[in-house]
């Protein structure tokens, strides 16, 4: 088979890298890629948000399968423009996308289907939100409605920073909007599950624990991820059940009573409280840094995987999972979340050990002249896997300690909570 994958960061790569492996693949493009799937796949410098572009390289390459990484262009409708065009593609549509693309379409369903979750109020006015903010308890969480690249949600500990957050969204700064979402803090512990489905039936796909705060400790401003473990260490049976019962099946029952079907990943946030779930946000696609400590973890072929959902055959798949534990370290660019130098060169990476237990995904980065080059925020994901995240954590730390990179910095304490509790 011939595949393309969309996105260029550590999620894209950590795809490729599972995908290069199957005995089904004949050739795999990245559009665009970046230095590290240089070294497995074709890159190719395209623009997948220019739909007929896209679409005439994918005919013209007589690419058999398309699967997209990134929630813009699925959020954008590209998986209808393909399928139109009579192209298999592997990713939620327009309608479903929506889950992600917009938190007010994601509530008004946990309402309609009784899906646990904050309450929450939807507001059309900066005056209407700084009314209901002058009265309601605090913490509180003020939420733009659409995309934001992981940024758009505040957590506000008093009125006056909750009021800023409303002037800062309805100001534009994730785009233009006449909606916003003011929910309740809910306390508890927050942990990603993820399902992948094939329109017609689903099946777990793994959990894991991110920590998205910049600093030790998770403090500091949100960042689009700086590490994540696999297995969440709050996942149990009983929980599992919960999950799938009150959240996930809901959910699927939602988007068919829309007249449509859920082809893909499914990320589903959660607050766990008392061992109960409460629905914190989707994802219509893998997570990012989850996707990297989730896929060492899969045994069987994730290119199988992936195109029996696209024939909705996903029934008479089996996935196996390596009884082990993985951990991802992300390597960032000094100066992130702000602002940052690009094309800093990465010398030492070659000597970097990689093996089937160590590896190494590159997200903001490119390869010029065989040299690669920082060119992003979040720039390399250090993952281990073992019997223990301990052992995998102080494996991973010395490889970021060999690479000698003096201008990026990274977490030592990503899952600390399991770790060193």
């Amino acid at each position: 088979m011939k595949i393309a994958i969309l996105g260029n960061g550590g999620r894209e790569h950590a795809i490729a890298h599972q995908i290069s492996k199957s005995p089904k693949l004949n050739k795999l493009y990245c559009l665009p890629g970046n230095a590290g799937t240089k070294l497995i796949a074709e890159n190719v410098e395209l623009d997948f948000y220019d739909f007929e572009k896209l679409g005439n390289f994918v005919e013209e390459n007589k690419i058999n399968l398309v699967i997209v990484g990134p929630e813009k262009p699925l959020v954008d409708g590209v998986v209808d423009f393909l399928t139109n065009k009579g192209i298999k593609v592997f990713g939620p549509n327009k309608t479903s996308s929506q889950l992600e693309g917009s938190k007010i379409f994601t509530k008004k369903i946990c309402e309609k289907y009784n899906i646990p979750t904050a309450q929450f109020g939807i507001f059309n006015s900066v005056k209407d939100a700084h009314k209901y903010l002058e009265k309601a308890i605090k913490p509180i969480v003020v939420k733009a409605d659409g995309l934001a690249a992981g940024k758009g949600v505040y957590i506000c500990e008093d009125t006056r920073s909750a009021k800023n957050a409303v002037d800062e969204i309805f100001n534009g700064k994730f785009g233009e909007t006449n909606q916003i979402l003011i929910e309740e803090f809910l306390q508890g512990e927050e942990m990603s599950y993820f399902v992948i489905s094939d329109g017609k039936t689903f099946k777990k796909f793994n959990t894991a624990q991110d920590h998205k705060r910049v600093g030790e400790g998770d403090t500091g401003k949100n960042t689009g991820g700086m590490g994540a473990y696999s297995p969440s260490g709050l996942i149990n049976k009983e929980l599992d059940l919960k999950i799938i019962e009150k959240i996930v099946k809901p959910t699927f029952k939602a988007i068919k009573d829309l007249g449509v079907t859920y082809k893909g990943f499914l990320y589903v946030g959660l607050m766990i409280k008392d061992n109960n779930p409460y629905l914190v946000e989707y994802n219509v696609r893998m997570g990012d840094p989850e996707c990297q400590t989730i896929l060492p973890l899969l045994e069987c072929d994730l290119l199988e995987l992936i195109n029996s959902c696209c024939e909705e055959n996903l029934q008479n798949q089996i996935i196996e999972w390596k009884n082990k534990k993985s951990i991802c370290i992300v390597v960032c660019s000094n100066g992130y979340p702000d602002t940052y130098k690009k094309n800093v060169e990465i010398p030492n990476l070659e000597k970097i050990k990689i093996d089937n237990n160590t590896f190494v995904y590159h997200a903001g980065t490119q390869l010029i002249d065989n040299k690669i080059y920082a060119t992003g925020g979040r720039v390399l994901n250090f993952v281990s896997i073992s019997n223990d995240l301990k052992v995998s954590r102080e494996l991973v730390i010395k490889e970021i300690e060999n690479l000698k990179w003096k201008n990026g910095f990274y977490r030592k304490d990503i899952g600390f909570r399991i770790i060193d509790k």
